[in-house]
């Protein structure tokens, strides 16, 4: 025998079920299938259509969008319809969690592509306002893709002080401020961290990049020493120890390698750059040279002069 609640949980299945074939007749879905490509409603008429089965409605258009990214990757519509799917989605149901994200990681192809992904995780971010991850996304974007550091760490700073948000994350917005800003702005920012930290690991990992900070001040005078050095003598210094020692010297003694260690020196890194021997490496958000590659590319892209402009 089917009590009562379940003749009413069958009866809003069979409805809901009624209402999403009717919202996809009047969609004309059948003939977009046939011509390989799901016909992605406006989210504003569709809204209008659902009836109040908005979530049933947002479960299925999201399945499409999973299914979507598993089609041919050659598609160069793929990503269209991604972020389609995922705006009908989302406004269909605002209170999703995954579908902010999942667009963040795949619209990437292009410099439009990550706007488009920004503006989804933003609306994420007014419907889920104390989860660190969609600003994590949000933050990384800005920084990786468009070059924004003093964004990336604006978004980022704001996911800090939330409960499940990562220990590193502090480390992260102060090499940030210091490429955005100077290195000062970034210091000040660490001693915030230092001071407002109650847990003892994340103030030593704070004191160890206060550390780097000091050190990368002291490299940035050694720079301006080389700048010097090439001025005054006509060619680049061929050791580190050439702006201090010697009788070409410009600067009148050596800046310790370390703010409290003894026994590491100023050297080249194969970029070129002096570096502390302690580190081997400048203070900054380091990119991976493939990736700098794709970076460039997208400038230039951006900036091209449309071929049409060029033949007026």
């Amino acid at each position: 025998m089917i009590g009562s609640k379940g003749a009413v949980r069958a009866g809003l299945a069979v409805a809901a079920i009624a209402v999403t074939a009717l919202l996809h007749a009047q969609m004309d879905t059948a003939s977009a299938a046939e011509q390989g490509r799901i016909r992605v409603p406006d989210p504003e008429k569709a809204q209008l259509l659902a009836l109040g089965f908005e979530p049933v409605i947002a479960d299925y258009y999201w399945i499409q969008a999973v299914q979507t990214v598993g089609g041919v990757e050659s598609d160069p519509d793929r990503n269209a319809q991604v972020h389609e799917l995922v705006e009908l989605v989302t406004t269909l149901d605002p209170w999703v969690d995954h579908p902010y994200r999942f667009a963040a990681l795949w619209l990437t192809g292009s410099v439009d592509e990550v706007r488009q992904a920004n503006a989804i995780l933003e609306k994420g971010i007014a419907y889920h306002p104390t989860d660190w991850r969609n600003r994590f996304y949000l933050g990384y974007n800005h920084f990786f893709y468009l070059e924004d550091n003093q964004r990336a760490a604006d978004v980022l700073e704001s996911a800090l002080h939330f409960p499940e948000a990562p220990a590193y994350l502090g480390a992260f917005v102060t090499r940030l401020r210091a490429a955005a800003d100077s290195l000062d702005t970034a210091a000040i920012f660490l001693q915030q961290l230092i001071r407002e930290t109650e847990d003892e690991f994340e103030r030593a990992e704070y004191l160890k990049a206060f550390d780097e900070i000091e050190t990368e001040r002291r490299a940035r005078i050694l720079d301006q020493a080389r700048q010097a050095f090439r001025e005054r003598h006509g060619r680049d210094i061929e050791r580190p120890d050439e702006l201090w020692a010697g009788p070409l010297r410009v600067i009148r003694v050596m800046p310790p390698a370390h703010p409290h260690f003894e026994g590491f020196a100023w050297e080249f890194a194969e970029t070129g750059e002096i570096v502390s021997s302690f580190y081997g490496t400048r203070y900054r958000v380091h990119v991976h040279m493939q990736d700098e590659r794709r970076r460039r590319k997208w400038r230039e892209d951006e900036h091209a002069i449309p071929e049409e402009a060029t033949q007026t």
